[in-house]
């Protein structure tokens, strides 16, 4: 969502959403410079060239879906639910591209689908289709296949500095 809102558009939204907007900017920053990040971006750069951003992130996701016990008290069904219960709540208040996306998120389950690689290769096929150029999107699960331990270390070690980041961000944005 954050992603859609361009410019002085965010002056439309409260102060909490303009928080969470910029917070996610600040993690997108931080992840795109950090050499965890980059590393594994190389990982599988050689065949996807600069679309291996984009499918490292969802790689991430996965991890992060997969290994969500580790980080939320809730299980990552019942965050899901109460997260598209928040954003139905608030529909009219979504960026238009959000309002478009969200129907999809919600039928589907994306939050859950990423905690299997049949989910992550589904998303991703579907993220193939629309690109205009040969983006291998819809091949990219098996490299998450091929390189599964070392993605999820590069991972591992990234979220917790990420963590570190996010909480100092938080606190930064509170005062």
């Amino acid at each position: 969502m954050a992603d859609s809102l361009k410019g002085n558009v965010m002056s439309a939204y409260s102060q909490d959403m303009q928080k969470g907007v910029i917070l996610h900017r600040a993690i997108d920053d931080f992840t795109d410079k950090h050499p965890i990040y980059r590393r594994s971006c190389k990982r599988i750069f050689e065949v996807h060239g600069h679309y291996s951003r984009v499918i490292i992130d969802i790689f991430y996701d996965h991890y992060l879906a997969a290994n969500w016990v580790n980080y939320h008290p809730d299980p990552l069904a019942v965050f899901a639910a109460n997260f598209y219960e928040l954003l139905d709540a608030h529909f009219n208040k979504l960026p238009p591209k959000t309002q478009h996306l969200f129907p999809y998120m919600k039928k589907h389950n994306w939050l859950v689908a990423y905690e299997s690689i049949a989910g992550i290769e589904q998303i991703l096929k579907g993220m193939h289709r629309r690109t205009s150029f040969a983006s291998k999107m819809d091949m990219a699960a098996l490299d998450l296949e091929k390189n599964y331990k070392d993605l999820g270390n590069d991972f591992d070690e990234f979220f917790k500095e990420l963590i570190i980041f996010s909480k100092h961000k938080i606190k930064d944005l509170e005062t």
